[in-house]
């Protein structure tokens, strides 16, 4: 499946959800909040296009009550913030992400919580 595909499907499945519930969660309602075309909104769920930019991907999230970070991580995207801290320290953040990839997850959110808390 591929990137545009799977990042659409998520967006639609989530937005027609809502819709159960609210009609304002109409492809064109949603687009018309977001700030797109409905026509390129449901483009983009349907994986004719590729997803947007980060902005508006921010913006689809918010309306849909999803996390931008997850999002962002379907479209193959990284957030500006994300990727300032990359380029800081490149070589630390590609060998601390490396270490995480094959912990749990509950184990990662712990490690995570402990430096929040200043417990490092």
């Amino acid at each position: 499946m591929s990137d545009n595909l799977q990042f659409g499907e998520i967006v639609r499945n989530k937005r027609l959800a809502l819709a159960e519930k609210d009609a304002s969660y109409s492809v064109r309602k949603v687009a018309q909040r977001v700030g797109i075309e409905p026509s390129y909104l449901s483009k983009i769920e349907r994986g004719e296009q590729p997803p947007p930019g980060e902005e508006n991907i921010r913006r689809l999230a918010l309306e849909l009550g999803e996390n931008p970070d997850t999002l962002l991580a379907l479209a193959g995207k990284v957030s500006g913030d994300l990727l300032a801290i990359i380029r800081e320290r490149p070589t630390v953040v590609a060998e601390l992400l490396r270490t995480l990839k094959g912990m749990p997850t509950e184990r990662v959110t712990h490690i995570s919580q402990q430096i929040r808390d200043g417990e490092w």
